[in-house]
């Protein structure tokens, strides 16, 4: 009788380390496929399209965020723009597609000049501005973090609400960037 209960478990057992094996196997992963796009390959591409380096007129503001995990592009990314402020970076054949924000013409000393003094303290009342020449909208927004002119910071509605980023252009004044 002993013999009888052993086999239905001996087949249990068999058929949950057969499914482990099943399942490990089907998420085991080739030793290249977690490769990632190089972001410093990107920033060379966003500079030498936009023909400026990073803080100069028509250059991208900062390095792309070091966070990102694109997945490898088997061919050279495209970049395109400048629209709306930005440079748009994509990988058809993987899918992706990035904005990087780019200095605007006449602030060429961006980048110098968010290590000045901080002209935003956190907490403080902000106006938010977005548009253009033909149009301008705004709301009033309060400050995450310190922040000295040209730098850009994170902005609220209130203590609930997502936070937006913006650039800093004089006391009291974020703008929204690439709007």
């Amino acid at each position: 009788m002993t013999q009888m209960s052993l086999r239905p478990t001996r087949a249990i057992f068999a058929a949950l380390a057969l499914l482990a094996f099943a399942i490990t196997a089907g998420l085991a992963v080739p030793a290249g496929a977690q490769t990632f796009e190089n972001l410093e390959r990107l920033d060379g591409l966003v500079a030498m399209g936009m023909g400026a380096n990073r803080g100069e007129p028509g250059g991208p503001l900062a390095p792309i965020d070091r966070r990102l995990r694109l997945a490898a592009c088997p061919t050279t990314p495209l970049v395109e723009g400048p629209q709306m402020n930005a440079a748009t970076v994509s990988c058809p054949a993987v899918g992706w597609r990035i904005r990087v924000p780019l200095a605007p013409a006449g602030q060429a000393q961006a980048a110098v000049q968010t290590t000045s003094a901080a002209v935003i303290k956190k907490g403080d009342p902000v106006q938010l501005v977005a548009g253009g020449d033909a149009f301008s909208v705004s709301r009033p927004m309060i400050a995450d973090e310190d922040g000295a002119v040209g730098a850009i910071i994170r902005v609220r509605q209130d203590a609930r609400a997502a936070p937006v980023m913006a650039r800093v252009e004089s006391m009291g004044i974020v703008r929204a960037p690439g709007i």
